[in-house]
């Protein structure tokens, strides 16, 4: 007698369970600041820039005692040297990524790469501004201890002329940051990130100013430097006479500078494969 053959039913699978562990906007962000303030080289710049900030700073409220200058200026021009290191971190933040392939594992986790790019970017901006912050405010009070016995220091009872400052100034290191996170997504070259970052912050003003010279000609080309991302944030952080942008123009230059870089980032990163 022949055995009847088995009947197998055909497995069913469990009904699927939510976690609550879907990826939300909340946690990308989560994630970029893990990844960011994880790494050393964050903190290395942060504090290459807290050290030049503070000692060039003090050096130059030791330096300059002379009738109409006013402390605050000495708390906020090392920002001429410290928007490289604020490009840097925003453009290896992004660049590294790429070199070491960990981008596939970030957009497989969040296949929106706008919201990929809007995480990365907020996360930068916060923490460059906060860091910022805490810096030059460091930084002014070493420089009011320096003028203490002046006549002239930091008039910390109008906040339009002392602590207004450092905020904007603050605020202009986040822009620097997000300019580098652009060119490290259209470029996707932590070499050429850096390279383009170094050349629009810090190169093309000094080009620039070689047309002061030039005569009435090539007069186009200084005025076309004072919408420059570090020409409008210096508008921007000490407006007066001596700023060759009024203070809503030069918020306005910032603003399209992040916009457009941004904008141009979040073309490069949904049209291009990882």
């Amino acid at each position: 007698m022949t055995a009847a053959p088995a009947v197998t039913t055909p497995a069913v699978a469990p009904p699927a369970v939510d976690s609550g562990r879907r990826l939300t906007f909340a946690r990308a962000v989560r994630g970029e600041a893990i990844k960011l303030i994880t790494l050393r080289s964050t903190w290395w710049s942060i504090a290459i820039a807290a050290v030049l900030t503070i000692g060039i700073a003090v050096l130059i409220a030791q330096a300059i005692d002379t009738p109409g200058f006013d402390p605050i200026q000495a708390v906020v021009m090392p920002i001429q040297f410290t928007m490289l290191l604020a490009g840097i971190i925003g453009a290896i933040s992004v660049t590294g990524e790429y070199s070491t392939g960990m981008i596939r594992s970030t957009l497989t986790a969040d296949p929106i790469r706008g919201s990929v790019l809007l995480a990365k970017s907020l996360v930068l901006a916060g923490f460059l501004f906060l860091s910022s912050l805490v810096i030059f405010g460091v930084a002014a009070v070493a420089v009011s201890a320096v003028v203490a016995g002046r006549e002239q220091g930091i008039d910390w009872s109008d906040p339009a002329t002392s602590v207004l400052p450092i905020v904007v100034a603050s605020l202009a290191m986040a822009v620097f940051a997000l300019i580098g996170v652009a060119f490290g997504f259209i470029l996707r070259s932590g070499a050429g990130a850096i390279a383009a970052t170094v050349g629009l912050l810090f190169v093309l003003p000094i080009v620039a100013s070689f047309f002061a010279m030039a005569g009435e000609a090539w007069a186009w080309v200084i005025d076309a430097s004072a919408y420059l991302p570090v020409a409008a944030a210096q508008s921007a952080i000490l407006p007066g006479d001596a700023a060759t942008l009024d203070a809503p123009v030069a918020f306005f230059t910032l603003g399209c500078w992040v916009v457009g870089g941004l904008l141009a980032a979040w073309a490069v990163l949904r049209t291009r494969d990882a």
